[in-house]
């Protein structure tokens, strides 16, 4: 009997330890089963760009296009707004986009925006070129590096350059297409993105980021020299934005906050040098100038006008030393102007990259009015007579520590003084407040303060 309960027991045990080997088992394949699913949906990632063609705007492409490879990402959307830029940037854009072994999706949006100049080689970049309802696209003609028009012979040889590359963009695309391309580089043609359509040189229109998924479903794109079809009909939409650092750097390719920065630091400095003994003033002001420095070294720019900026904070400072009652100031506050002006807006610099002209006049003139308020309040110390020693203690206030009757003591700027009062027949008594009239040797002569 007890032989009979000892087996019933151990198969009890066995069916039991089964039970939950199997139970865990079915743990297990549950979440790999629910992972299966949830990774059968395809990913697509979108990035928007607004702006001029800068560093930061390579860098925001380069990591999302790493993060679309590392995710099996279906595809890449590189929403884009820009009204161009420089050559060398434009062509590191279009390698990361051809290189890419992830279909990269240009897409001009929103309504109203543009892809102009070299935003223009960008969007025929893209394995698929898309733009939005009353977007536009061209106005190719190169330029300088600082805006202005090139020389009849360097202009042929980029336009040229520039030609073959947009020829081999577009040469899938049908001659219509790659003779639209070209005009856009030769006489700066633009289109709309209707007829950029009707002749080929872009793949769809599409009224939103949703809208274009499902357009692009099933679309047959080629890349690395083979074909596949797009699924993202069902696709999840993911944003990768910019980080804090790309945003940063994108702000300071505005010429207008580029030029704040560079009235605020000089400003600051001229505030650390007229009253030395601080450290706030000095390092705003550094930190500022280094902020405008990045910004100047993206921008095109004429660099002659520094040398009037330069002036003009020569002419402050002199200000400072040998004042000449706003003389200097004002000759600061032209040079300012005109370094402004010179540096940002010379002739040739496209009308997006150039600084506000009210914002350059009114900027001066404050920048020149509260100088000149700092040099008035240095003026008014430097013409005040110096006030030393026991000389000081005439008009302060004091109390009475003993009787004056006439000659008592008195405290007065934190010191025990030996005081006789001006006035024999009143005597003061102590807890009086006096105020102090002359100081004769170690004695002070008071009295009674109303």
């Amino acid at each position: 009997m007890t032989h009979q309960i000892i087996n019933e027991h151990s198969l009890f045990h066995r069916w039991l330890l089964r039970a939950v080997c199997l139970l865990a088992l079915m743990l297990c394949i549950l979440p790999m089963n629910a992972g299966n699913a949830q990774d059968s949906r395809p990913v697509v990632l979108i990035m928007k760009s607004e702006g001029a063609l800068t560093p930061s705007m390579l860098s925001h492409l380069q990591r999302s296009l790493s993060a679309a490879r590392d995710r099996g990402a279906e595809a890449l959307i590189f929403q884009l707004n820009t009204p161009g830029g420089s050559i060398d940037l434009m062509n590191k854009i279009v390698e990361e986009i051809r290189g890419s072994s992830v279909p990269v999706v240009v897409y001009v949006a929103p309504r109203g925006a543009i892809a102009g100049s070299a935003g223009t080689l960008i969007t025929l970049a893209g394995h698929v070129a898309a733009m939005a309802p009353e977007t536009a696209i061209g106005a190719a003609s190169p330029v300088g590096a600082q805006g202005e028009d090139i020389g009849t012979a360097m202009e042929s040889k980029v336009k040229e350059i520039l030609k073959a590359t947009a020829r081999n963009l577009t040469a899938r695309r049908g001659p219509k297409a790659v003779e639209l391309a070209e005009a856009t580089i030769d006489t700066a043609k633009a289109a709309s993105a209707n007829e950029a359509l009707e002749v080929g040189l872009i793949d769809l229109i599409a009224n939103s980021p949703d809208d274009l998924l499902r357009q692009l479903d099933g679309l047959v794109v080629e890349i690395e020299g083979k074909t596949r079809s797009l699924r993202t009909a069902s696709a999840s939409l993911v944003e990768i934005e910019a980080s804090f650092i790309e945003q940063l750097l994108q702000l300071l390719t505005n010429p207008n906050l580029v030029f704040l920065l560079l009235a605020i630091g000089v400003q600051a400095i001229l505030i650390e040098l007229s009253s030395p003994g601080g450290w706030v003033a000095g390092f705003v002001g550094v930190v500022c100038l280094l902020l405008a420095t990045y910004g100047l070294g993206v921008l095109p720019v004429n660099w002659f006008g520094v040398l009037f900026i330069i002036l003009a904070f020569i002419l402050f400072i002199l200000e400072l030393k040998t004042p000449t009652v706003g003389a200097l100031t004002a000759a600061g506050i032209g040079s300012f102007i005109v370094g402004a002006l010179v540096l940002f807006n010379s002739p040739g610099v496209p009308s997006f990259q150039r600084v506000s002209i009210p914002l350059v006049v009114g900027v001066s003139v404050v920048t020149g009015i509260s100088f000149l308020v700092v040099v008035s309040f240095a003026l008014r110390a430097m013409r005040a007579p110096v006030k030393a020693g026991r000389e000081t203690l005439v008009g302060q206030i004091g109390t009475v520590k003993s009787d004056l009757a006439p000659v008592g003591t008195v405290q007065v700027g934190g010191e025990l003084w030996t005081a006789e009062s001006t006035d024999e027949n009143v005597p003061l008594k102590k807890g009086t407040k006096v105020i102090v009239e002359a100081v004769e040797g170690i004695r002070v002569k008071v009295k009674k303060s109303e």
